[in-house]
């Protein structure tokens, strides 16, 4: 029996994340599509790691508890790498909501219960969630705390309140560092610990056909015009996941952390922000 890691979501930036401090666990990722989750086995397989691939769907509740039961059976659960989600060109602002905000919600709550006492989880946000609005106080606490069966029932989520699949993404990043927030208290009780990471543009395959895509101008404009003047790479993501993760983070939970090469910094008082 060994300590486990859950990684959800196979690419790059879980992938760094893992490959940095999944050394003499077991790993067992999760993916919707068991082809992806297999691709990052054999990588990693091929590097040392003792890894099984699994289908997994984050927005099921069902499946989460499927994959959380299969990673149990190797050992007590030490770790976790949230790097699952859609992005707001890749799916209609239902998928988003019930992947990134509900999916988000259920798996935290669901590893609150079987994370090893003194574990540690990192879930990968957005900077998109820094760039809307404030909510209200009230509404920050209905995402952080309403039970996650009942989250996509709140008004704020509503269809007639979420402009575009861009606002849905990031209402669902509100949300994720909300729930960590809520769930760190939770985590504490068995002395572990969940942060998140909310990065910039970070260079992934998926990212790369963002580039070449309709928006690839706008995302090449972002990251020109950042204090950064280039996009990260995912392990610039994963040096940050390697801090929270390690006794060196000991102090750390609840917390989320911007990495964007200083976007969103420009955003509001720089080049990049939006003119009248």
């Amino acid at each position: 029996m060994k300590e486990v890691m859950i990684l959800t979501g196979a690419g790059q930036i879980g992938m760094a994340i893992a490959r940095r401090m999944g050394y003499g666990k077991k790993i067992v990722i999760g993916d919707k599509r068991l082809e992806n989750a297999r691709a990052i086995e054999k990588i990693m397989a091929d590097a040392g790691f003792d890894v099984t691939a699994m289908e997994m769907d984050l927005s099921f509740r069902e499946s989460i508890q499927k994959l959380i039961a299969e990673a149990q059976k190797y050992g007590q659960i030490s770790m976790l790498v949230n790097a699952a989600g859609v992005s707001p060109s890749q799916a209609p602002i239902e998928a988003i909501l019930k992947v990134d905000l509900y999916g988000t919600a259920v798996l935290l709550e669901e590893m609150g219960k079987v994370i090893k006492e003194g574990g540690v989880g990192v879930t990968i946000s957005s900077q998109s969630g820094h760039r809307m609005p404030a909510l209200t106080p009230e509404e920050d606490e209905q995402l952080a705390v309403t039970p996650a069966e009942e989250l996509l029932g709140l008004s704020i989520l509503q269809p007639e309140n979420i402009k575009d699949t861009l606002h849905a993404y990031q209402i669902a990043k509100r949300c994720n560092e909300k729930r960590v927030m809520a769930e760190a208290v939770k985590w504490g009780e068995k002395g572990a610990r969940i942060n998140s990471i909310s990065p910039g543009i970070v260079v992934t395959p998926l990212a790369i056909d963002e580039f070449n895509g309709p928006r690839g101008d706008f995302y090449k404009n972002m990251f020109a015009e950042c204090p950064a003047g280039r996009p990260g790479t995912a392990d610039e993501i994963a040096n940050v996941a390697e801090l929270l993760m390690s006794d060196k983070g000991a102090f750390i939970t609840g917390a989320d952390f911007l990495i964007d090469g200083g976007a969103t910094a420009s955003y509001f008082y720089g080049a990049l922000k939006p003119q009248e």
